[in-house]
Formats: structure tokens, sequence, C-alpha cells
């Protein structure tokens, strides 16, 4: 069958007979070329779409979203009182880690997080004279459950070593006792252990007073192969070889 034979209606684009036909023809096709979507052709997927922003550092630097005591006393009938005595870590703390990552190529921070923190203090005066906490390492959790997994097993092996603990072995003075909402800052010196590991630290611990207690937070920096744990990379992921263990503790009188 010949195109001449059955002529098309539409309109010349120059030429007769078939050479009409052939050029009408090609103009649609062209203009189909230009107009079509490719196929095939997906939308990028950003990693940072993948991992949105990670929480903050835990820190106390706000006062507490909510009165933590249903007494009608104000913070000023506290002011400069004693806070001597033993305190216990409560609700509201929060402990885990910060770690940086490259992930398939893009720099990301990890972190991870747990409610399961239990320890205790002793106050004398303006100094913290004994104290420590210890942190369920198997219910840390992050944004992703391979990590998590790869965390829990081959990483801090939880079932041989579930928990990780710190204690002071030097009081810490904190030079004064804060009215509510206020923070005071001292030294921390005390034995870290993890992964059956216990190793000296030092580092900044920051208090805030609060209506029925005071709360506490630090950042300890960590080596891995100090605590005999090896690089915990794992498929596309290269992790640091050193990360940080946060934490902020709500104490409570014991």
């Amino acid at each position: 069958m010949k195109l001449q034979d059955h002529p098309l209606d539409y309109p010349a684009l120059g030429g007769t007979n078939g050479t009409h036909h052939i050029q009408t023809l090609e103009a649609l096709a062209d203009r189909r070329r230009c107009c079509r979507r490719p196929r095939g052709r997906r939308r990028p997927v950003r990693l940072h779409q993948l991992h949105p922003g990670r929480p903050t550092s835990l820190a106390v630097t706000r006062p507490p979203a909510a009165p933590e005591s249903t007494s009608d006393s104000g913070s000023g009938d506290q002011a400069g009182q004693s806070v001597e005595g033993s305190w216990r870590v409560g609700n509201g703390s929060q402990a885990g880690y910060r770690v940086d990552e490259v992930l398939f190529g893009q720099n990301t921070t990890a972190v991870g997080r747990t409610g399961q923190v239990t320890g205790e203090l002793e106050i004398e005066g303006t100094r913290a004279v004994s104290g420590s906490f210890t942190v369920d390492l198997a219910s840390v959790r992050s944004d992703s459950a391979q990590r998590d997994s790869q965390f829990r097993g081959r990483v801090m092996n939880t079932e041989r070593y579930p928990n990780a603990t710190f204690e002071l072995t030097e009081p810490v003075d904190f030079g004064s006792v804060p009215d509510v909402n206020e923070q005071v800052t001292g030294e921390a010196t005390g034995n870290l252990t993890v992964h059956g590991e216990t190793n000296p630290v030092t580092f900044d611990l920051t208090a805030q007073r609060t209506a029925a207690g005071f709360r506490a937070n630090g950042s300890i920096p960590i080596t891995f192969a100090d605590y005999g744990i090896d690089a915990p990379n794992f498929g596309g992921i290269t992790v640091e070889d050193e990360g940080t263990v946060e934490f902020l503790l709500a104490f409570t009188p014991a």
C-alpha cells in the first residue's frame, strides 16, 4: 500500500502528493519526540530525604517544658535552698551515642537514644561526692533498624554486655547552689565501662535546678578501640573510629 493512495487530511506543509504526506508524518513524529517525557527516568532520591535532621545534642539549655511539681510554692521560695542528700535518676532521662558516618559517599551523623537509664547521686553542700548511672544498651534506637541490629549484635554484643556504666571517682564541685532554672557547671571525673572495658574519663558536667529536683547533662568522647569495639562499618556505611556518649539525667529525691 502506498501512502499517496490514501491521502491524509492534514494542512499542507509544503510539497505535493507523496512528498506532502511524508513531510506531514515526519513533522508529527518530531513534535511527539519534543513533547514526549523520557521513559525509564525517575527522579533521583536524595540521601537527605531518607535521613531528615537527626536529634540535637542533649542539653539543659531550656527550662523544663512543664512544671515537675504540683506544689504551689514558687521558684523564689526555693532559691538558695540546700540540695544535700540522696537523689535518683527518674523519668525524662535519656542517654545514647552520636557518631559521624559516611553513608554511600554522603556525610551524616548517626544518633541513638534510650530512656532506659538508672542511677543515683549523693550531694554534700555544693559538691556531688558520689554517683553513677547505667544505660540499657539493648534498648538504644536510632532512625535505622539495620543500624540498631548491628549495634546490638557485632558492635556492642548486648547479650554479653547489656549495659554501659559511668561512676564518679572524684567529687564534682559546682561552686554554688543554683536557683530554679539556673545552671551551674563542673568537671566530672570517673570510670566509663562499655563493652566490658573500663577507662577513666573527664568531661564537663552542666546541672540545672528544677522545681522538683535538678537535671544534669554531659558528653563523653570515646575511641572505640579503647573499649575493644571494632570499627562499626557495614554495607555502604563507613563510621569514624571515635564517637560520643551523651546523657541528660533528671534527678528526683531518693
